[in-house]
């Protein structure tokens, strides 16, 4: 005998379960029995909440993991098997539908994403993974690999963003003695802030390492720091991976490059350049709205960036 339970949420109960093994409708049914309701009211309930029927609900969550999984190489037969069709053609047939393209000849993942248009907000997102890159899965659990992520992406968008600046707007000075950090020297000027932003990981990354202080010259345009920056993200991303493997968090540096040297944790290390990463990004987009460039596409929430990532860039 069933047992009633008070207090539960039915329609995540639903949403858990979608792309459960069940036959069609088998969950319905199940589901309706153990709240002691008939298929038919059950199914009304789900469809006024989630404004879409469960079966409707479970084909486009469906459709949209067949999607993900073509974009990260899985065959079109097992993708249409796995998604609950009978034939490699029924599935073609709905997917080109739902897509307007073959699931052989779907764009890669740089190029759309995986969701579908829903009238409730609810897409499949993969249950681990949070960036898939060279191979390599990152759980969307890890907290700090997503941060990392998204300082690493949202830097590379507001240098981005600032090369459509005219150079006369872009090393205008905005904020007067403007300075994030006493030992940094002037940030007043956008031009000041994106080098700061782009280049800011370079002395940390030389302290950890045991290399001589780094060249933080060059030209300053913001295309140009922006090709620094990809070059810094890829070293500052194999570092914080290969912290996390080894669970090296409270291991201390000596960072010679002071004067006097001083020691480090390397959790202080990242929390120290997240911090200040995240306000000269916010710095910047003021400047950048006050030198003309439209920042409404310019979002920072890691929300917004974590959703895109996993799958919502159409």
């Amino acid at each position: 005998m069933n047992e009633r339970r008070s207090g539960r949420d039915r329609v995540r109960e639903l949403l858990d379960s979608v792309l459960d093994d069940y036959e069609e409708g088998a969950a319905l049914d199940s589901f309706a029995a153990n709240v002691f309701s008939s298929t038919f009211h059950f199914s009304r309930q789900i469809s006024q909440a989630a404004r879409e029927s469960p079966s409707a609900l479970r084909r486009r969550v469906l459709l949209e993991r067949a999607a993900w999984e073509l974009q990260r190489g899985r065959t079109v037969t097992d993708t249409a098997f796995a998604a609950g069709y009978d034939s490699v053609d029924g599935f073609s047939r709905a997917f080109s539908r739902a897509f307007g393209c073959l699931p052989s000849v779907i764009p890669s993942v740089d190029e759309r994403g995986h969701w579908l248009p829903a009238p409730n907000g609810i897409h499949f997102h993969s249950p681990t993974v949070l960036y898939v890159d060279a191979e390599q899965e990152e759980s969307a659990g890890d907290v700090v690999a997503l941060m990392v992520r998204h300082d690493l992406e949202d830097t590379d968008a507001v240098l981005a963003a600032a090369e459509a600046v005219p150079d006369e707007e872009y090393r205008r000075e905005r904020m007067p003695g403007h300075e994030v950090l006493p030992w940094a020297g002037d940030e007043s000027s956008l031009a000041e802030v994106v080098r700061h932003l782009a280049l800011g990981k370079l002395p940390w990354l030389a302290s950890i390492a045991g290399e001589d202080e780094p060249d933080l010259g060059g030209e300053v345009d913001a295309v140009s720091l922006r090709r620094r920056h990809s070059e810094i993200s890829v070293r500052w991303l194999a570092m914080t991976r290969d912290v996390e493997r080894r669970g090296a968090w409270g291991d201390r540096v000596i960072d010679a490059l002071c004067d006097p040297p001083e020691s480090f944790l390397l959790s202080q290390i990242l929390a120290h350049v997240l911090t200040f990463s995240a306000h000269r990004r916010q710095v910047a987009r003021w400047m950048l709205g006050q030198s003309g460039i439209d920042t409404d596409q310019l979002d920072p929430d890691p929300i917004t960036w974590h959703r895109r990532v996993s799958g919502g860039l159409s």
